[in-house]
């Protein structure tokens, strides 16, 4: 027999606004136009990092441990949890403060479950200032 609850707020105990909420990875939602689900876990962003492109100083980071540099343009980027496969995908982008912002772009390898080769690039060939990545996948 399967249930159903409606409500319009979920509250915590003390009922002060806040609550936790745990879903399976079985969690489906309905699209805008309600005719397709899709699987809730499968669809959030599972890291995402900011990073400056020099040294590199993460300036904010989701499921990110560390970030080495690995050469001119070169980084290796390391998860707190790892993904469940090196299947995952990424997308991103970078800043520069030298003009080359016209043709950018992030190039990555997925080595392991636990970590990625971020490679920046510039029109100008030069490192860029600023970068972000986005990363999706299957986490362990």
């Amino acid at each position: 027999m399967t249930s159903q609850l409606n409500v319009d707020t979920i509250v915590d105990k003390a009922g002060s606004g806040g609550t936790n909420v745990k879903i399976g990875n079985t969690s489906t939602y309905v699209s805008d136009g309600g005719n397709v689900t899709q699987n809730t876990v499968q669809g959030l962003a599972k890291a995402w990092c900011q990073l400056t492109g020099t040294g590199p100083t993460i300036n904010d980071s989701y499921n990110l441990a560390s970030v080495t540099d690995t050469g001119v343009g070169q980084r290796t980027t390391v998860w707190t949890n790892p993904f469940s496969n090196d299947d995952y995908a990424m997308s991103g982008g970078q800043s520069s403060s030298g003009g080359d912002a016209s043709n950018v772009g992030i190039q990555y390898t997925a080595i392991t479950t636990a970590s990625v080769n971020n490679i920046t690039f510039a029109s100008g060939g030069t490192v860029d200032d600023t970068m972000f990545g986005i990363y999706l996948g299957d986490l362990a």
